[in-house]
């Protein structure tokens, strides 16, 4: 790949400002301010996740938690549930410690430069860029997945944009294609672009502004660029998730501090089918009176497939147990649970 000139740098730049003034996304909810805590939360959320399903729930948690210090303050308990169902449980839990650090080490203001933002929890180099550039009119390249995908197919570049030496590229390309002045709406422009235009599946080419100059586009590349990820064996696991069920109630665990759904309450959770008579004993002090099992249902997450058996067991009566909590199912519904205990209690009030 042949680095830009100035003049197609200046140019290019120029096009994308020119097409977000007519054509972008200017009423997204966490637009028009430049508030950090607003502008941050909305790109935690934001990744891996769509707008359309971020929205309702950025509206919720500012709600709850209407600015870094009313989030600092919050358990991680209340967190957790304001995130609940969003999936990608880690990114509340670095938004928490991360407020938390606001609070105690900038005594609640947002740092104002790079190296300080990338140090607090969940903050990469993309991350804070878009902080600075959007809160602070600061020049600051962002490198997320939809700007990826234009700078691959505009200027040609192969390979799998998660190795080191492709992902150099083009942290280089997009640092040197900043313009000098308008870099919050620069930048908002390579985020619609992506999200709007330049597409995954499907782009709209002849909408582009810069599709004269997209070396995918004359080599008829497009739909291969970017490089796609090499394929991988996703491993499966197959679990039990059990609802222990008295009166009204339903038994909630909460996970470890590690490994999937850390600290969400949880059904209590079996990598095998166990006998319940004892199980039952020892936990509740009571064997069951009744069981029914439903058929399994897959639950992906980023690095395993999950079959998940859903098991209800009722119990006429049970002994306090020390290692969880008896809930009512509306409650359990408004804890922070992950996605397929949800959909298993839902079951179950149906």
């Amino acid at each position: 790949m042949n680095s830009p000139s100035v003049n197609m740098t200046a140019e290019f730049s120029h096009q994308l400002i020119h097409w977000q003034q007519q054509h972008g996304r200017h009423d997204l909810p966490w637009q028009n301010n430049r508030d950090p805590y607003r502008v941050w939360l909305s790109e935690i959320m934001l990744q891996q996740t769509q707008v359309s399903t971020v929205i309702p729930y950025y509206r919720r948690f500012l709600q709850r938690f209407p600015d870094v210090a009313h989030l600092a303050i919050a358990t991680q308990d209340d967190v957790l549930q304001n995130w609940s169902g969003l999936g990608y449980y880690s990114r509340a839990r670095n938004l928490h410690a991360a407020a938390q650090r606001i609070l105690c080490d900038f005594n609640g203001r947002f740092p104002e430069d790079q190296t300080s933002l990338m140090t607090l929890p969940g903050i990469g180099r993309s991350t804070a860029a878009a902080i600075l550039a959007f809160c602070f009119a600061q020049r600051a390249a962002i490198l997320d997945g939809n700007v990826k995908r234009v700078l691959t197919r505009q200027f040609g570049i192969s390979g799998y944009t998660g190795e080191r030496q492709v992902e150099t590229t083009l942290w280089r390309l997009a640092e040197k294609l900043l313009p000098e002045k308008q870099v919050s709406t620069y930048t908002q422009a390579l985020m619609d672009l992506g999200a709007l235009v330049c597409t995954r599946h499907r782009p709209q080419c002849n909408a582009c502004p810069v599709a004269q100059s997209c070396v995918a586009k004359q080599t008829h590349q497009v739909a291969g660029l970017p490089t796609p990820k090499p394929k991988r064996v996703v491993p499966e696991q197959s679990r039990y998730l059990v609802s222990y069920l008295c009166e009204d109630k339903v038994y909630l665990t909460q996970r470890p501090a590690t490994g999937i759904w850390a600290k969400l309450w949880c059904l209590p959770d079996y990598a095998a089918p166990l006998n319940l008579e004892l199980e039952c004993v020892k936990l509740f002090g009571v064997p069951p009176q009744e069981r029914r099992e439903n058929r399994p249902f897959r639950h992906t997450l980023t690095h395993r497939h999950l079959d998940i058996t859903p098991v209800w067991v009722k119990l006429s009566a049970h002994y306090p147990s020390p290692d969880g909590q008896w809930v009512t199912q509306e409650q359990a519904l408004t804890m922070g649970i992950p996605v397929p205990v949800r959909k298993i209690l839902q079951m179950a009030q149906n």
